[in-house]
């Protein structure tokens, strides 16, 4: 399979991070005789700063062009810090989901064994957490209509959906929950907001046609205490984009560091693979930065075309890496490894699938392990 693949790095620590997951497909490909055609493009603070919008011409038909989208990371503090700024870096990733008509952002949230005592929160609750959330991507507050009154003392944001919006991504999380452990919770605000009571009223008329699964509903201000209190009752979490947006970056405290969790956006016609992390423009150019969710991006794409074998074969090299003690420092206090050494590291044993002879964890030099 010939797949053609856009690049956009993005800002901040985007293009380290996306270099090793490229590095992770190169492995695939001299593994399973698979090819890919990278063709990389800005977008972002970069493309404001080389182009003078975020989202270029040029990006925009690379990814319509293109059999999937592999993203890094988007974000400028100087965006940031500046309330007036008429042009802004996301900008271009809302616009880009938008064009590409990719309405389902999937991120999966699990609890690593090796990595328990990372997180926050106690062992025993987060132990044996396997969830996934599907948010809305393209609709609700986000893409609604925004004022600003002449002044600067009053501001709207309209939150609105269709049933079309809502039942496109509806059928996506059922069927996902259908081939998992049949359960589906739609997280809301029905007792307040009407944008919500229509989620309920067209989820629950779809859950009749998935009667195999469980459907259950829960205020969004519940869901982020249980999330933290009691994440493993969660199967499929079904929401729309506000909330999706919260609660999946609240997931990651379970697994503990935000630099694991991957994710997709999915259309009709259009995939983009990212990790859920921002720019961490504080890391840019120090090789500290987590690259595990983007590879785990990589993964994610493999899945999507059906590389099941391909796809499994880089989530074991990241499992390994996790287990030796292979990672950046957010994961182990005084890691002596970087991002280009992580990389370097799950890569080489994407090509050596089938070696699983111990290292020697003390004289290991990333790019010629020593085998004992």
């Amino acid at each position: 399979m010939a797949l053609k693949i856009a690049l956009l790095p993005g800002d901040g620590v985007g293009p380290e991070v996306l270099a090793q997951a490229v590095k992770c497909l190169e492995a695939v490909e001299e593994t399973f005789n698979q090819h890919f055609i990278f063709k990389e493009a800005p977008v972002g603070a970069i493309a404001i700063d080389k182009k003078g919008t975020p989202l270029p011409d040029a990006t925009l038909k690379l990814c319509k062009e293109s059999d999937a989208v592999l993203f890094g990371a988007i974000g400028d503090p100087k965006y940031d810090n500046d309330p007036d700024a008429k042009v802004r870096p996301e900008q271009g990733l809302l616009q880009l989901r938008k064009e590409l008509g990719l309405f389902a952002n999937i991120r999966p949230v699990l609890s690593h064994p090796t990595l328990l005592d990372k997180s926050p929160l106690k062992k025993n609750v987060i132990n044996g957490t396997d969830f996934v959330i599907y948010r809305e991507l393209t609709g609700g507050i986000y893409f609604g209509e925004k004022k600003l009154n002449e002044e600067g003392t009053k501001a709207s944001d309209l939150c609105e959906y269709t049933e079309d919006e809502i039942s496109r991504i509806a059928h996506l999380a059922f069927k996902a929950a259908k081939v998992r452990k049949k359960k589906l919770t739609l997280i809301d605000k029905a007792n307040v907001l009407e944008s919500s009571r229509l989620w309920r009223k067209v989820v629950t008329k779809i859950g009749e046609s998935y009667p195999e699964v469980d459907l259950d509903f829960m205020f969004v201000d519940n869901a982020a205490m249980q999330i933290i209190l009691d994440p493993k009752q969660f199967d499929v979490i079904l929401t729309e984009n506000m909330f999706g947006d919260i609660i999946s970056d609240e997931g990651s405290v379970i697994g503990g560091s935000i630099g694991l969790l991957a994710s997709a956006s999915v259309g009709d016609e259009n995939a983009m693979f990212e990790p859920i992390h921002g720019s961490y423009p504080q890391a840019k150019g120090k090789d500290i930065a987590n690259p595990i969710a983007s590879i785990l991006s990589a993964a994610m794409l493999l899945e999507h075309f059906g590389l099941a074998e391909e796809a499994w074969a880089v989530k074991k090299a990241v499992d390994k890496s996790l287990k030796k003690g292979i990672v950046t420092p957010d994961l182990k206090e005084n890691s002596q490894y970087g991002t280009n050494q992580v990389g370097d590291f799950i890569a080489h044993n994407i090509v050596d699938i089938e070696d699983d002879t111990l290292m020697n964890d003390e004289n290991i030099d990333l790019g010629k392990s020593t085998i004992i």
